[in-house]
């Protein structure tokens, strides 16, 4: 339906956007929790994008110690997108999921175990059949502390796909950009249609951040 270009849009031919939020939902479809919640005391975040939000957000909602998700457009160049224009490849922003999780619970290299195993970090601007650069792998990181981890992980998660016969991970790390929400309809897609459909896929090769050898 959209055309979907596979590199980055320059900022002279991202879309223009629009200055104010398109609307979305006030509150989770599950947690019944508000949307727009500030980060609790003790909490942190996180954002990943490898692939179709909606199953991206599930694997993290299901996961133990994550308090709230979301989903949405990041690290592009279009204020204020819409899911129709992120598709056309010209926002150069990335199908996201923000996370809000308790570090006593669920550290965040048990998220990244979650991250990595969930996806094919190898395809580039895609997964599976869906194609476009919204679709690439990446992770958005709010301190330094994310960033060694998720760097130290991409390189120990590389040799294991590597000896599994992968190619080289694609997957960007980059300080967390601005997040802004996707349509009410996209946020906790999968809980409201259980049998939409997500093109999200893992290598089936495991990745051993968290574990104690992996610290070794």
């Amino acid at each position: 339906m959209f055309a979907r270009p596979s590199r980055m849009p320059t900022s002279e031919e991202a879309l223009p956007g629009r200055k104010d939020p398109i609307p979305t939902a006030e509150f989770h479809f599950i947690s019944g929790l508000p949307l727009d919640a500030p980060v609790p005391p003790g909490m942190e975040e996180a954002i990943f994008g490898m692939g179709c939000f909606w199953g991206v957000e599930r694997k993290f909602w299901r996961t133990e110690g994550v308090w709230l998700t979301m989903v949405g457009y990041a690290a592009g160049i279009t204020p204020n997108p819409t899911y129709k224009e992120t598709c056309t490849g010209l926002t150069g922003h990335n199908e996201v999921v923000r996370v809000i999780y308790d570090p006593e619970v669920v550290s965040y290299e048990a998220l990244l175990k979650v991250f990595w195993e969930g996806h094919d970090p190898t395809q580039g601007n895609r997964q599976g059949n869906d194609v476009g650069t919204q679709y690439r792998s990446g992770i958005y990181t709010f301190t330094p502390a994310q960033a060694e981890a998720a760097k130290a992980s991409r390189a120990l998660y590389g040799e294991k796909l590597a000896a599994a016969g992968y190619g080289p991970i694609t997957t960007e790390i980059l300080p967390a950009p601005t997040f802004y929400f996707a349509e009410d309809y996209h946020q906790q897609y999968l809980a409201k249609n259980p049998d939409g459909y997500c093109g999200i896929g893992g290598t089936g090769v495991s990745c051993p951040i968290g574990l104690p050898e992996a610290r070794a």
